[in-house]
């Protein structure tokens, strides 16, 4: 284990209310992630190769005061990030969702919640790619399998948190080792792309949306679904929309027309109201709870607006 004392601490005062698990949880890999975790008093944890090296974070909230804890050779490069990190330039005050009641009451019920930004592309697109057209139980498996087979030991008091693998090992990684956690050649290949060119991924924190976006669509194996998955995490992109999502047209359809069913095509035509914060209408749709009836559309939207 390595040294459990923080080599760096910061206190910040957000000015408002912040909800650490709704805006961090959708960087969780599932309860087992090895890099990201919230333990039983709510701080969230995060371990991370970052431009200076490997670190972790641990952050908590009290009111609107933010603490936040930093170890390891990155532990000054997370804690300069943690403003952005719990989405501080996330504006949402030009968001307008009054058309929906059923929205405009889960943005009032989650006033601490924003759009986090990691800052970080590849650390959020290898397990984008490990995503990709298989189950999530599937895909976290094999996030975890890379992590703790591949990953190295996070600094800090914590056990059992991992760093993802550096490039250099995700590109010297055997076929073998790959197929053992279960991951094809297809996104073998779309990983080694990545890591190949891991220099200019990270000059993307610096780019427009649009900017970014092309160039990681520039990757063999990224297509749009993994661009904007990787999108949201790593830059905040507040209008990122995932298409090519099996379960994300049926949701936002079903919520926003109470049909049971729908197209990739006609979720952006429902969202194109809200061109530019295309990702935060579908957050707030997420964390409605209201999900598409498996079978058939017996159900009265009626109902849903009155929730």
């Amino acid at each position: 284990m390595s040294d459990t004392r923080p080599v760096r601490e910061r206190s910040w005062d957000a000015g408002r209310p912040v909800d650490l698990r709704a805006t961090l949880s959708q960087l969780r890999r599932g309860a087992g992630d090895p890099a990201h975790r919230f333990d039983a008093a709510g701080r969230f944890w995060w371990a991370c190769a970052t431009p200076d090296g490997d670190g972790t974070l641990s952050v908590s909230v009290t009111g609107t005061r933010v603490r936040a804890l930093a170890w390891g050779a990155g532990a000054d490069w997370l804690l300069e990030r943690v403003p952005a990190l719990l989405g501080d330039s996330d504006d949402w005050s030009d968001l307008d969702v009054s058309s929906m009641p059923v929205l405009q009451d889960v943005l009032r019920r989650n006033a601490g919640f924003r759009l986090a930004r990691t800052g970080l592309v590849l650390d959020a697109l290898v397990p984008a790619v490990l995503e990709q057209k298989v189950t999530g139980q599937e895909a976290r498996r094999s996030w975890r399998l890379l992590l703790q087979r591949f990953g190295s030991v996070a600094p800090g008091p914590v056990a059992g948190l991992r760093v993802p693998p550096a490039p250099r090992v995700l590109l010297d990684l055997p076929t073998w080792d790959w197929h053992r956690i279960g991951v094809d050649a297809k996104r073998q290949r779309a990983i080694r792309a990545a890591a190949s060119v891991a220099r200019r991924l990270e000059e993307c924190g610096s780019m427009t949306p649009a900017a970014a976006a092309d160039r990681l669509r520039l990757i063999s194996g990224i297509g749009p679904w993994t661009v904007a998955e990787t999108m949201q995490r790593a830059l905040g992109d507040p209008d990122a929309v995932s298409v090519g999502d099996y379960h994300l047209p049926n949701m936002v359809v079903h919520v926003l027309t109470g049909r049971a069913r729908g197209t990739d095509e006609e979720m952006l035509e429902l969202l194109a109201p809200w061109a530019g914060q295309r990702q935060r209408v579908m957050r707030l749709i997420e964390m409605s709870g209201i999900s598409a009836p498996r079978y058939g559309p017996k159900f009265n939207y009626t109902d849903i607006r009155a929730i």
